[in-house]
């Protein structure tokens, strides 16, 4: 459980988690506990058991960061898009290694249904963030109506 040595890089270009958390600009918490919610995995350990991170493990916590950050995704949400976002990976690769036009079929279906999936939580989200907006503007038009209301009786 040390995961302490923040400064160590491994020959194999492996950041220590203080080191990856440094870089990514979040806690050495936020790792930990991004680990334990399943969304991310380190590439590998040291001897004494730290966590080492490699570039594609600094780019899916970059990924979370960005789903929550910008996209106002919380972590329950981002583990089922990442989830998907994995499964489509892999139904690439087999899609280029696939021979058979049954196959290929099949996993074009898959992928349709997940694009169908990750396009239903973007539109939730949007609907949200849409009936939001429309909250503010109505407080606002209120908020302008006394506005002026209070101009006019102050003449």
């Amino acid at each position: 459980m040390g995961d302490t040595d923040a400064t160590t890089k491994t020959a194999q270009g492996l950041l220590g988690i203080g080191q990856a958390a440094q870089e990514l600009g979040v806690s050495v918490r936020a790792l930990r506990y991004y680990q334990e919610m399943g969304l991310i995995t380190p590439s590998g350990r040291t001897s004494g058991g730290n966590r080492l991170y490699a570039e594609p493990d600094l780019a899916r916590v970059r990924r979370i960061r960005e789903l929550q950050t910008l996209l106002g995704f919380n972590l329950d949400e981002i583990r089922a898009i990442l989830s998907s976002e994995d499964r489509l990976t892999q139904v690439r690769l087999e899609y280029r290694a696939a021979s058979d036009d049954g196959d290929r079929l099949r996993l074009l279906l898959e992928a349709q249904a997940a694009y169908q999936r990750l396009r239903g939580e973007v539109d939730e989200k949007v609907s949200r963030l849409t009936a939001f907006r429309d909250e503010i503007d109505e407080r606002l038009a209120r908020t302008e109506r006394l506005l002026g209301d209070a101009v006019v009786h102050s003449s």
